[in-house]
């Protein structure tokens, strides 16, 4: 195939050509002459699975012939070596050491790092013992590192590599993959140095960026009939550009660089790599203008020598599109548009992008056209269905069962989804809303039994839930090996349900993916030790962050999603390059706990430019193509954003070219990108709609409420509003699924605890002490509140006030003492058809005969003027108390009504008795809810309260902040 030559044998095609159409078209054009057998002897080496299906697919699409021998440069075999070495130690089994290593060194050095980060240490060591292997750098290398000026930092970092160091060394004989791999690779060199193969041996498509990708080109490039193929070469780069990309200090971010240093190893000119077809690029004047802008950074001076000698930028930049969005979802919109235009014109159109996000945006636009683009990056298995289902299974084990982990897996759609399941998700719904009104925050087996004898569920499906859900929770530590057991068993359970059906969890492929995992998981297990529920949970969602699931259902042929990895492999009529912003494409660095920039250089491993020059390579080679667009967004997340590295200095020469019309091409593409732009933005466009009123309803007569307790009649004042959605419209709030210690249980709390021990009190007046009262309040509070913070919290709330409130209270005894506790309230108003209900928490009874009136308060009590105005409470409750509304007491005089705050301090407000007596009190009372039965009073929304700030439970139901208080209230009479 190949003709005798002086040199290695390297080929290249320049960026933008379709690289494996012309590596076919190469291969038959140089076999064209030979016998059909010939090409069958070609031993084709290609680095992905992508780009191998890819040729398949091109040769499969004719013209007839023999198929060449495909393999990966990961899989060497079928080059003939006979190899005895053992199969690769799984990546798996190395991290769960790795994980005991450093859970074991940290146990002895906690001050080394926090626990929480040991999976985040194992993984990223056993990257660095990943790349050390293949580079081939050894332990005593990095060792002797000179750290002069990081002695701190060194000696940290030296006590975990030490660590790779004995898992190297005892990792001789079982090999990792990478270990495995370079020892393929230096015996198959080692065997050709004797006998080397006579038959073509062709490598294609690789950059070299790793060492022994480097080791195995450089060996095929010297065999007889061996050659490498490479992608994005750039035949436009001067001689001096190319020595001048030798430093990887400085150039390894430049797309040519690896390139560069193949040369060097070969001892090869940029002139003496060869064209593998005469396939001219799509756009050759765009090509040279992009190996200018992207001339390594010390030498971009050669903008003001060979930018004047640039011609033809108009033909360069006719098919680019510039889009620079506002906002990514302006990107996202002008990138769907344009999309559904190819698939309207019936173009195969790719969007390119590193930025997950974007995809997903233009995504959800596309799918207002009813347009599913073929995404190739899938769906991460972590937020598959199964993925979600496994991690909220895990986290039985690792946390108290609540409402909300038991709702979550109950409602998920692998949960019980054998036959049966529209039952199930009804007794679901039915506990659901029991939960949010009785409560527990924390649900065990026994309030699921009530909540069956209430609601008259079946018994099976309650036991089914009991048994799964309650006592999972396990506080120490167990084997991985039981973990996995009782994950697997549990997530089966659940999802099979109370009938014991085999559910459908492992059924489609995200569920295939999973119980893979799940049995490598089971397979590794014993070398995983023992661990804690946090840290298996933790390990599990690690594990399933790493899968992905490719499964989407009849995509729209033409319109794909691609990273930057399916681009360098596949063509299309259209690429679209999103998001090229900094930290987006090129993303930044990831940081490296152990070897600064300089030490890795000189240790030989890779910088961490590498994947920028990598991300540089796969531009170069993407705006190449025939039309291009190029898309970034302005602003994200409310900041501004820096354009790509490449973009940037693209339309800075540009700009710097006016002689050459170099500004008006950019013009003329900003002014391309801008038409679609505008074009997305009148998508967006909606009619205005006029804001809501200030809702004021007049129901009728009839249906306004007849009776309101007494700290209802605050919210008639304050926010009429309200009480007509609760009453009128009989609307309550949900209440939450997730429980916590608010304000009104901490009110119920300490109702309850004071109440308690003032009756104890009245029995024995020894028992009015600061001791029993905290006594009395801890005992209820690990009773009452379930939150351990909490109970901590609010007992000591209470021994700051306890003195206080216990001085008080023998002030109180002084003059009488209580003769009823939690009151019930009911008055029927004269005259109309209106009743008063409510509880006063205390009366007390004076020595001569009239009543006090207390009500606790776990807040800031009203003051006197907000009494005498809005919060009537007490001052109802003492009119009350004179009309004969107390059940059990006798209409008396009221001598006192006081507030007891019992908050951050212990503090009294009395009711202004004085200022606004019960008789004017009930009167008032009377006038106001005679005001609310006249057909013309409407219910106004927000009307009197005290902050602007305060929210009610309707508020979103009036639409409040489509108006404020400021906005007139417009009456709606309703039938």
């Amino acid at each position: 195939m190949f003709d005798p030559c002086p040199h290695p044998r390297v080929f290249a095609l320049p960026p933008g050509v379709d690289f494996p159409r012309a590596l076919v078209d190469g291969l038959r054009s140089r076999c064209a002459h030979l016998p059909p057998q010939a090409l069958a002897q070609v031993q084709l080496v290609v680095n992905t699975r992508r780009m191998e299906r890819r040729i398949t697919a091109l040769f499969d699409a004719g013209p007839a012939s023999l198929l060449p021998r495909i393999s990966l440069v990961t899989d060497l075999s079928a080059l003939g070596l006979p190899t005895h070495l053992p199969a690769a130690v799984p990546p798996l089994r190395r991290r769960l050491e790795l994980v005991q290593l450093i859970t074991r060194l940290l146990d002895q050095q906690p001050d080394l790092a926090a626990r929480a980060s040991i999976f985040d240490l194992s993984d990223s060591l056993a990257a660095l013992i990943d790349e050390m292997q293949g580079e081939g750098v050894a332990p005593d290398t990095i060792r002797k590192l000179d750290v002069t000026d990081l002695s701190g930092h060194w000696a940290r970092a030296q006590q975990f590599i030490a660590i790779a160091e004995r898992y190297l060394g005892a990792a001789e004989g079982a090999l990792d993959v990478q270990a495995r791999q370079r020892r393929i690779v230096e015996t198959l060199i080692a065997d050709w140095q004797t006998a080397p193969p006579q038959h073509p041996v062709i490598l294609a498509g690789s950059t070299g960026s790793r060492g022994t990708t480097m080791l195995l080109m450089e060996a095929i490039a010297r065999l007889p009939q061996g050659a490498v193929v490479l992608p994005g070469f750039d035949f436009d780069q001067p001689g001096h550009v190319w020595s001048e990309l030798g430093d990887a200090l400085t150039a390894e971010d430049h797309p040519q660089f690896r390139f560069a240093r193949l040369m060097e190893q070969l001892s090869l000119s940029h002139d003496q790599i060869d064209r593998w077809t005469d396939l001219p690029a799509p756009c050759p004047a765009r090509n040279r203008l992009v190996s200018l802008a992207l001339r390594p950074a010390p030498v971009t001076d050669a903008w003001m020598t060979e930018g004047p000698e640039l011609t033809g930028l108009d033909i360069a930049t006719r098919d680019v599109t510039l889009i620079e969005a506002t906002s990514p979802r302006g990107e996202a919109l002008a990138i769907a548009l344009r999309l559904r235009q190819a698939a309207e014109n019936g173009q195969t159109a790719a969007l390119i992008t590193p930025d997950r996000m974007l995809t997903r945006q233009v995504s959800s636009a596309l799918d207002r056209w009813n347009i599913l683009p073929d995404d190739s990056a899938g769906l991460p298995l972590q937020l598959s269905p199964p993925g979600r289902f496994l991690r909220h299974v895990a986290g039985l084990f690792a946390s108290r069962l609540d409402g909300e982990a038991l709702l979550t897996l109950l409602k998920h759609p692998l949960c019980h989804s054998g036959s049966g399941r529209n039952e199930h998700l009804l007794h679901a719904r039915d506990l659901e809303l029991d939960l949010r009104r009785n409560g527990p925050p924390f649900p065990e087996a026994g309030d699921l039994a009530s909540f069956a004898t209430r609601r008259d569920v079946p018994t099976d499906w309650t036991h089914w839930v009991a048994e799964c859900f309650c006592g999972q929770t396990v506080a120490g530590t167990l084997p991985l090996s039981e973990w996995v057991m009782r994950l697997r068993q549990l997530a089966e359970r659940l999802s099979a349900g109370p009938t014991g059906q085999t559910g459908t969890l492992w059924d489609q492929k995200a569920g295939q993916e999973a119980l893979a995992i799940v049995k490598a998981l089971k397979d590794e297990a014993p070398h995983g030790g023992d661990m804690s529920a946090r840290d298996f949970a933790d390990l599990l969602g690690g594990l399933l962050s790493t899968g992905e699931v490719r499964d989407r259902d009849a995509p729209y042929p033409g319109i794909m999603i691609w990273g930057t990895l399916e681009a360098r492999v596949m063509g299309a009529d259209l690429l679209i390059l999103g998001g090229l912003n900094e930290g987006s494409w090129p993303e930044a660095p990831a940081p490296d706990p152990w070897l600064n920039r300089r030490m890795r250089h000189d240790a030989g491993l890779l910088l961490p430019e590498r994947r920028i020059g990598l991300s540089a390579h796969d531009f170069q080679q993407a705006i190449g193509a025939a039309e291009v667009w190029l898309t970034r967004a302005k602003r994200s997340d409310d900041a501004e954003t820096v354009p790509s590295r490449w973009l940037n200095r693209l339309t800075n020469l540009l700009q710097g070219l006016p002689d050459q019309g170099g500004d008006v091409a950019l013009a003329e593409m900003r002014a391309r990108g801008q038409g679609w732009l505008t074009w997305a933005q009148a998508l967006e466009d909606a009619p205005r709609v006029d804001p809501a009123p200030r809702p004021s309803p007049r129901p009728p007569v009839a249906a306004r409420p007849r009776q309101l307790s007494v700290t209802e009649i605050k919210k008639l004042i304050r926010d009429p509003y309200a009480i007509y959605a609760r009453h009128v419209l009989r609307l309550k709030p949900l209440d939450p699924l997730v429980r916590a210690p608010d304000a009104l249980l901490r009110g119920i709390v300490i109702h309850e605890i004071l109440e308690s021990f003032v009756k104890d009190s009245l029995l024995d007046s020894a028992l009015l002490s600061r001791e029993n009262f905290l006594k009395r309040a801890a005992a209820l509070l690990d009773e009452l509140v379930a939150w351990p913070t909490a109970r901590a919290l609010w007992l000591a709330r209470l021994e700051r006030v306890a003195d206080a409130f216990l001085t008080a209270e023998m002030e109180r005894r002084a003059d009488g003492g209580p003769v009823a506790f939690e009151v019930r309230m009911n008055r029927r108003l004269d005259g109309l058809d209106f009743t008063l209900t409510g509880r006063a928490d205390r009366v007390d009874m004076t020595g001569r005969g009239s009543l006090c009136i207390y009500d606790y308060k776990t807040g800031t009590p009203p003051s006197e003027r907000q009494q005498a105005k809005f919060d009537k409470q007490l001052l109802i409750e003492a009119a009350l108390a004179e009309e004969g509304g107390f059940e059990g007491l006798d209409p008396s005089p009221v001598a006192r009504a006081v507030f007891i705050g019992m908050g951050g301090s212990y503090k009294e407000v009395p009711a202004p008795l004085a200022e606004e007596p019960p008789a004017r009190v009930w009167a008032e009372l009377h006038q106001l809810i005679a005001a609310y039965f006249e057909p013309d009073q409407g219910f106004t929304a927000r009307r009197m309260l005290h902050k602007d700030t305060d929210f009610g439970d309707y508020d979103h139901l009036a639409r409040f902040g489509e108006w404020d208080h400021t906005a007139t209230p417009l009456p709606e009479d309703l039938t």
